[in-house]
């Protein structure tokens, strides 16, 4: 899980008392490096609840890049987006891999370091990591999932910008680059539609499976 201290909410405060309003609708975490081992070929997790849908409001760093709709079929390769527990608000990240691999990878947007930066960053932008973090591996945790499959060759195209994200986001914020922004970019750049991005991280991914009709697969523009 992302680690918030088991201190009292009291001390949680001190640095974050006029912005935590906020907390209630966004996503971070502090992160553990791990070696990723496990099962992937899985069906939907049956904790993730249908919510509302919401008016798409989007990520703005890339305009949104449309996909053809296939109504059956899946493909050998996907990206999962996720939302698990965590002792603050919850976590979003992403899965990728190609189907029926135990061997997957794990994207997200947190804070660097531990508590403190996780404090600040409500208040400033702070040094932030794109691995897996804590919790992010374990069933137990998980609140809501939403897994698209695509071809091979699209599978090429949406890892490789995962790992250009990874690579170009340095800092993380409570209010603007936090977790779900992070999977609202990936999801926006496989052409589906995105939520706003300021609110828990589960409400999160159930709404972009809303919004796009549970829909399975993508298939990426030709300009792509």
């Amino acid at each position: 899980m992302t680690k918030v201290s088991g201190r009292k909410l009291g001390q949680r405060f001190v640095l974050g008392i006029s912005v935590l309003a906020a907390s209630a609708i966004l996503g971070g975490g502090a992160s553990v490096a791990q070696q990723v081992a496990v099962q992937t070929d899985q069906p939907q997790n049956a904790l993730a609840a249908v919510a509302p849908g919401a008016p798409a409001s989007g990520a703005t760093a890339r305009p949104a890049r449309r996909s053809s709709s296939i109504a059956v079929g899946k493909g050998p390769y996907y990206v999962d987006f996720r939302a698990r527990t965590a002792a603050s608000y919850g976590h979003a990240f992403v899965w990728f891999g190609k189907t029926g691999e135990k061997q997957v990878e794990v994207a997200g947007l947190h804070p660097a370091g531990d508590e403190g930066p996780y404090m600040l960053g409500h208040l400033t932008f702070v040094p932030a990591e794109t691995g897996p973090s804590y919790g992010d591996l374990d069933v137990q945790y998980l609140t809501a999932s939403y897994r698209v499959y695509m071809s091979e060759e699209d599978a090429r195209k949406v890892f490789a910008y995962i790992k250009h994200l990874q690579g170009t986001s340095p800092l993380w914020n409570a209010e603007t680059t936090n977790c779900t922004f992070f999977i609202g970019e990936i999801a926006s750049f496989m052409g589906l539609k995105v939520p706003f991005h300021l609110q828990r991280p589960e409400d999160y991914v159930n709404q972009l499976r809303d919004m796009n009709g549970g829909r399975q697969r993508v298939q990426l523009a030709a300009d792509q």
